[in-house]
């Protein structure tokens, strides 16, 4: 019997190993529910988009990149936010994928975002693009609910790993309403064919 599990990839918009946002996925992982498996893709070998690069082929670090997307059932993406923007390399990454455009492994494909940033603006505007270019590319982006963690201080440890329960909860209940989002996203295309 083929496996059933959900699965799920995990993109930080963050390089840095105890990023705050990095921990928001690793709380996905730990917390997730029977049934979904969620693995993290780092983007640090995924060089800048270039399309004289692209013309003589994918870069491995970019390959790899489309087949775990395009492998996953959904993408659960936690960004924080660099001068009231998405950082470079989440959208770089976004770049990468959405090519070429008929083929693009973001075509269709269930997403979430959520975002921690010390300040009150909780990655808003951050999230705000992430999930304008992803409608762009032909995601299908879970309109709500939505997780944007402001004024973090305390509730993430030294090593960026989420210490409040009530925010480890609704790092949960995020992944289950992705996983929701997608069954009713299957199901809408099952009834239109």
């Amino acid at each position: 019997m083929a496996d059933q599990r959900f699965k799920i990839v995990g993109i930080a918009g963050s390089l840095r190993r105890a990023s705050w946002n990095r921990g928001l996925l690793r709380a996905a992982v730990e917390g997730a529910p029977d049934g979904i498996e969620i693995v993290t893709l780092d983007l640090d070998l995924v060089p800048l988009y270039n399309q004289d690069v692209e013309d003589r082929g994918d870069p491995s670090s970019v390959i790899a990149l489309k087949d775990v997307i395009r492998l996953a059932d959904a993408l659960l993406i936690a960004t924080p936010e660099y001068n009231n923007g998405m950082p470079g390399v989440l959208k770089n990454a976004i770049d990468w994928a959405s090519r070429p455009v008929a083929a693009s492994v973001l075509r269709d494909k269930p997403v979430v975002v959520m975002g921690v940033s010390p300040g009150a603006g909780a990655a808003a505007r951050a999230q705000q693009q992430v999930r304008d270019a992803l409608i762009y590319t032909g995601g299908c982006v879970l309109p709500e609910p939505e997780l944007l963690v402001g004024a973090a201080i305390g509730k993430f440890d030294d090593a960026g790993n989420v210490t409040d329960p009530e925010l480890r909860g609704q790092v949960v209940d995020m992944v289950t309403a992705l996983r929701d989002w997608a069954e009713r996203i299957r199901m809408a295309d099952a009834q239109a064919a």
